[in-house]
Order: C-alpha cells, then structure tokens, then sequence
C-alpha cells in the first residue's frame, strides 16, 4: 500500500502527529535530490526586499561590492601562503559569500569558481535540516565541514569550511572557503582512487558537519578526520586555515556592514545575482535562435580501454537557453568516473564565465537562467551509489563545451554587441594530466597528494591569435603550477624533466592553440613510493579544434621500468647522453635493460623502485581555422622556437622555405597551398555518398561502447555478445568486470591449454 492509502482514513491530528513522529525519527539524513537537481535562485525573501528598498544606489552597492570582493582576496592569498595542501599552495582553492538562503552570490576573483559553485549545496542542506534540529542547530561561531560529493561538491578531495555570519543575532550571509586537500585515506593515496569499485573505497565521505563551535575547533571531531587519512598534519593545518581565511572573510563583512549598514549588505547580495541574471537573458536574447550539437569522448574508464560519449547540445529561443546532455553514457557504477549532476553544472557555468562572458560576477545567477535536461541514472547524472572519486575525469569535458557551443552562436555576433566580450576561441586541453602520488618520503612521514603541473595546459587558438602555452588549467584559470624545489624538498621526487614545451603536440590551424608541456618524473630516496594518473585522451583526443582548425594529439603515459636512471647517469659519465625528450627517449631506448611502454593515459597507483621513470604530457590547446590560412611567417617563427617540426611545416601547412635560413618562398608556397586544395576536391565525396559509407546503424560490434549512437534515446552498453540496448527512459546503472579477474581468468585458460598440450 502506498503512503497516502495508508494514511486516508486517519484524522488531520493523526496524520500530524505522524509526520512529527516521523520527522523527529528519520533513519537518514542522505542526500536531498530536491536540494542537488535545483540550480536555481531561491526566492527573493521578505528580507531581502526591505533590504533593497532601503538601498538601491547602484554606486553604493558597487563599493560594498568593492569591499566584498577585496575580503575574499584577501581570504584567498591567506590559505595560499599558509596550506598545507598543495592545492593550497598553487591556487587550487576559492573563497565565497552566499546570500542567507544558500545562493552563491560572489566567489573570490581568483580560483576556482567550481568549488564556490558546488557550495551552495551543502550550504541549502544545512539550512534545510540542520537550523532546527535541537542537536545541531546553527548558531554564531559555528562552522560546517563537508567533502562529499553526493551533497554538493567537485569530488571527495576537496574540503570546505563553511560559517553562518550574523549581525544583531540576525543570519546575514554564508561564507566558505574550499581547498582541494587531495588525500582522503581512500583506497589508493592521493584522493582520487581510479580503482575504487564502490563508494566505500572513496576514503571520508563527510556529509555537512559541525567541526567548530565558539569559533574553536572541535578536537574529537579532528582526531577523528586525521585518524581516517595518511597524512593527519594537513588535515589538521588546513582545517585551521579555511577557519581562519572564513573568520578573516567575515571581519571584512562586519566592517563593511559597520560602515555601509547591513541592509547595505543584504541587497548587494540579492541584486548581484538578480543583476546578473537578467543580463544573462539579454545577451541569450543577442544570440541567433538554434540548437547547436557538440558530442565527445573519452576513451577510458580509467581501468579499461571504452568509448564513452559526452554528449550535450545547446538549444536557444529567444533569452532563453537549456543543456541538454542526454544520450551520455550510462552509469557505470563500480567505476570511479561518474558524476553528480550539480557538479556538471557548476563545471559549465565555469566554462561559461572563462570562455563566453569573464565580464560577469562568478556567481551562481551566470546558470540559473538556463534550463537543463539529462538522462537519470546515467554517468553524468548518477545515484547515491555510484563511485564518483574520478569524476573530474568526465566532468572536465564539460568544461569546454560552452566554448565549442555558444561560440558557434556568438561568432555571428556583431563585434559591437555586448554578447562579445571575449575573442572567439578554440578548446583548452581539458583533461587532469598530472602525476598522483604517494608512499614514505624521504622524511619518514606517509603521505598522498597531486602534483600542481595540473594547472599548465595549453590554450585555444583564438579567431585572431595563437593560442597561449600552458598558461592554466581550464578548471582553475588563475592558477599556479608550483616551485620544483620545494615539492623535491618534500617529497622523494626528481623531475628529469620539468615543463619543456612539447613539440608537435599543439591543436594546428590558421592560428595554432598553446603548447602543453612534458614531464619526467621519477623517484629518489624512499624504498616505498608510487604514482598513478587520472586522465582519458590516449587514444582519442579530449581536446577539439574550432572551425577547421586540428585537435591536439593523444597523450599516453610512458615508461621505462626495471632501471636506475640515476645510476645510469652516473655510470655514463655523460649526463648529455640522456635524451630529455619523451619521444626521443621513447624512439631510441637508449638506457638497456628497460622495459619501454605506451599505455592509456589513466593507471591506476602502482609501487615504483628509485630511478624508474615516468613521463606525461600536458595537453596542448585545439586549433582554430584551416592550416592552409596560416600566415608563412608565423609557421617559421614556430620552428626557431622549435614549437613545430620541418615535417608539420612542410606537409601540414605547406609551407616551401629555405631551411638553412627559415625564409619562406612565397611563390612557391602559394602554389603547393594551391595543389592541396585541389587535392582536396579531389579526394572529395558528396555529403550523401560520405555518409552512405562512413555511417553504421550501430557502434561497431569489437568497440566497448557507452552512449548513444545516432538516436539519443536508445543507449549501447558493451561490446559483442554482451553489449545491451537500452532507451532513455529504462536506463540502468551498468557493472563492469574487474580487470584483474579477466587477467587472471585469461592466464589460467593459458595454463590450462599449455597443461593440455603437455599431456
């Protein structure tokens, strides 16, 4: 019987009473599906409307504005220089004030607007259960911890701290920092375990808690945090430090409240997102009315080789806007890539603010405005249940398709119009090619964390310049990359190489995208160490170009096992002998003994032994227009900065020159540009006869494949006899075999036959 059949025949006093007993019993206070599927503003309340009709001066507003956005960064370089993370260090942290209902209203001016975005959640929870709930309670001086995902977050390593400010015993605002802390005590170190199979392998799992009371740190609660992670010193030092950088935020506030009044506050809050909103909807309104399709993949789980589409289209009419990104994969539920659908949000209203509009306040009204359609359970929209630890993985390329979309709306845009605030540009490498680490260091002390190398990919090419390299990530544009010294004075790890421009490895075009950069690592004075990555786009590229313009290349992990570099060095005599390039190094195999490999670009944590090496690659930006439009000369300023090879110059773009002095023959290169485009025409198919050959009815049968295939409503999973249909509407989550099962079961047939042809 369902609850209402149950309940018919009971008095209103009955039903009452029932709902308070159930209400003072509930079993769990899980995640609110009501709380993470709504991205919208709250409504405005009654405070906030007396707030705004006593201030609406839009000159005083801007200077409380002026104070808000200077406490924050002041918050912001406080946690910077006094972290213990290393996400602390290089940038990988925001600051940011919410209205008293939860609604993000303004994020620092630099980091990461994703964990500001991501806030509100954990913030609307625990207005929702926690304000009136006699054992918690919300009260002046307390501060809410929280990490988990699944109530509002990017992904379990990062941590934020959040505070109710009050003034006159009256709830004002919200304040909150948030530190990608990386170690969490999950299955492997470092935060992110690619081999988690189910959320219990995910390490702390903190729903909203109460960690400060007073203004004191609860020390049962921090024992508890620091017993539950290897390395108890950060959790400790940089619980303080969001505390701290919270409290430092919220004096300012006080003293702007002090100086402009407190209705001053509220309405500047409220009108910063009403504001915000509402030229949302004008510069939509600019746009040309379409619907315009950007799908991707990626070509891992992380465990194995699978093409998993991230689709999204982006209809516009009129001033209003919706995502639609059904037709994904589906939920993979005991692999570490899925994701909670606010995350993805908060992902696109980050690519929105870099890529479209960075004239905007960082704030949640940027999304608010448009609507949003996914497929559920699905990997970008999964249950409570999924694994999510690498789910930056996934997400990240949602970081680049407000940019790969929109643009294709902005573009036709005159230049005058206020929608193009930005040049149009090409896709920022989007993937988190960086090393993951952990073990004993060289200090006798356990830890697990990342490397910031994370924060330097290669940017787009833009439709009247070339891109810039390794600049930021597209996850946290105003970022750093780190000092090698210190994280060698930490840590046992030696860069061979460290952030060399990679050559060739660029998004090619009439303008080329920023170059990424390479890394060779390797590990010294620890006889228990290891790394693991976490990226896909080994195979395929994550990183597209616009409008003609190349994607970058793939990028694998490389390297080279059962050696001691350093002895080899030593024993050479010669360090110059040493090939400080990955595809030389590759090419050429010059230390013997060593096992050279190529795999996909996610592995999961493996123990290495001292000298061992390690290589990734930074991805390098898309490109933007035809390589046949590149201006000659700028093609031989890339070669003497040995950005490019003579093979791209000479069969990419075409370009004819003396190569001894780099002086283009114009002639000659007008007519070899001339013969390509000829050549073109000539390999040339109509579009019917193309797509008679190159489309199939179904993904091809030996291809793992996750996602929709042509129609977005029926959904592949798999691949040969075990591959399932699906539809929209009966999606269901998908499992996936352990890999080292099937090895082991692959090894043990092996056996078995060579027993076999024994007897």
């Amino acid at each position: 019987m369902t609850h209402e059949q149950c309940t018919a025949e009971l008095s209103p006093a009955e039903k009452k009473l029932m709902q308070e007993f159930l209400e003072e019993h509930q079993l769990f206070f899980g995640p609110d599906p009501e709380i993470m599927q709504n991205h919208r503003l709250e409504p405005r309340t009654a405070r906030e409307d007396v707030a705004i009709g006593k201030v609406s001066d839009p000159h005083l507003l801007n200077q409380v504005r002026g104070r808000v956005q200077s406490g924050m960064a002041e918050s912001f370089r406080m946690i910077e220089q006094m972290g213990s993370a290393p996400g602390a260090k290089w940038g990988d942290l925001v600051t940011a004030v919410f209205t008293a209902s939860g609604d993000l209203s303004e994020a620092s001016p630099i980091g990461m607007t994703t964990f500001a975005a991501v806030c509100q959640y954990p913030i609307k929870f625990i207005n929702k259960y926690w304000t009136n709930e006699p054992s918690v309670g919300v009260r002046e001086g307390d501060g809410f911890i929280h990490n988990d995902s699944r109530y509002g977050g990017v992904h379990n390593t990062d941590q934020s701290m959040m505070m109710p400010l009050f003034y006159d015993g009256e709830l004002i605002c919200w304040v909150s920092s948030t530190i990608h802390e990386g170690e969490n005590g999950a299955i492997e170190p470092g935060g992110m375990p690619a081999r988690a199979e189910s959320k219990y392998d995910e390490g702390l799992k903190m729903s909203p808690l109460r960690i400060v009371e007073g203004y004191e740190i609860k020390r049962d609660i921090l024992t508890f945090l620091q017993n539950s992670v290897r390395d108890p010193k950060l959790q400790y030092e940089d619980v303080k430090v969001k505390l701290f950088a919270v409290m430092r935020t919220m004096e300012r506030l006080r003293s702007a409240i002090d100086e402009f009044g407190v209705d001053a506050l509220i309405a500047f809050l409220r009108k910063n997102l009403e504001d915000t909103e509402a030229e949302v909807r004008r510069r939509l309104s600019e746009m040309p009315d379409g619907v315009v399709r950007f799908p991707s993949w990626a070509d891992s789980t992380l465990r194995e080789p699978a093409l998993i589409k991230h689709n999204c289209e982006f209809h516009k009419k009129g001033d209003k806007g919706t995502w639609v990104v059904k037709g994904s994969s589906p939920q993979l539920s005991n692999r570490a890539i899925n994701g909670v659908i606010a995350s993805l949000k908060s992902f696109l209203l980050t690519g929105l603010i870099q890529q479209i509009w960075p004239d905007l306040p960082r704030n949640q009204a940027v999304f608010s405005s448009f609507d949003f359609v996914a497929d559920y359970p699905s990997l970008l929209n999964s249950d409570t249940d999924a694994t999510l630890s690498m789910s930056i993985s996934s997400a990240f390329h949602y970081l680049i398709k407000p940019g790969q979309l929109l643009n294709k709306l902005v573009y036709s845009v005159p230049l005058e119009a206020k929608t193009r605030v930005t040049p149009v540009l090409a896709a920022q490498y989007n993937q988190p090619a960086t090393f993951i680490y952990g073990g004993l260091t060289q200090h006798m002390e356990v830890t697990g964390n990342f490397c910031a190398d994370i924060n330097g990919a290669g940017q787009g090419a833009r439709e009247n310049q070339d891109g810039l390299h390794s600049l930021s990530g597209c996850f946290s544009f105003m970022s750093d990359t780190g000092e090698q010294e210190l994280l060698e004075e930490e840590l046992p790890m030696v860069r061979l190489v460290a952030q060399t421009l990679a050559k060739d490895r660029m998004g090619f075009g009439k303008y080329r995208g920023g170059a990424g950069y390479e890394q060779m690592m390797s590990s010294k004075g620890s006889a228990m160490w290891g790394f693991m990555t976490g990226q896909t786009g080994s195979s395929f590229s994550s990183c597209p170009g616009l409008f003609g313009g190349y994607s970058s290349s793939a990028y694998p992990i490389c390297r080279v096992k059962d050696i001691n570099v350093f002895d080899w060095l030593k024993e050479s005599g010669n360090p110059a002998k040493f090939p400080f390039d990955i595809v030389e190094l590759m090419n050429k195999q010059p230390i013997e003994g060593g096992t050279y490999t190529a795999d996909d670009a996610g592995i999961t944590f493996e123990l290495t032994t001292e000298g061992e090496i390690y290589m990734i690659c930074q991805g390098g930006g898309g490109g933007y227009g035809d390589v046949l439009e590149r201006d000659p000369e700028l093609v031989m300023q890339d070669l003497r900065e040995d950005l490019i090879s003579d093979e791209v110059a000479e069969n990419l773009f075409k370009v004819v020159y003396d190569k001894a002095i780099r002086r283009v023959d114009v002639d000659a290169t007008k007519m070899a540009r001339d013969t390509e485009r000829r050549a073109r025409i000539a390999r040339g198919t109509p579009y019917k006869e193309f797509v008679k050959t190159w489309n199939k009815p179904t993904p091809p049968e030996h291809i793992p494949y996750y996602g929709s295939w042509g129609d977005d409503g029926v959904i592949y999973a798999g691949a040969g006899p075990t591959r399932i249909t699906m539809t929209s509407e009966t999606m269901k989550p998908v499992f996936l075999p352990d890999p080292r099962e099937q090895k082991i079961a692959a090894m043990q047939a092996r056996i078995a036959e060579l027993e076999a042809k024994v007897k």
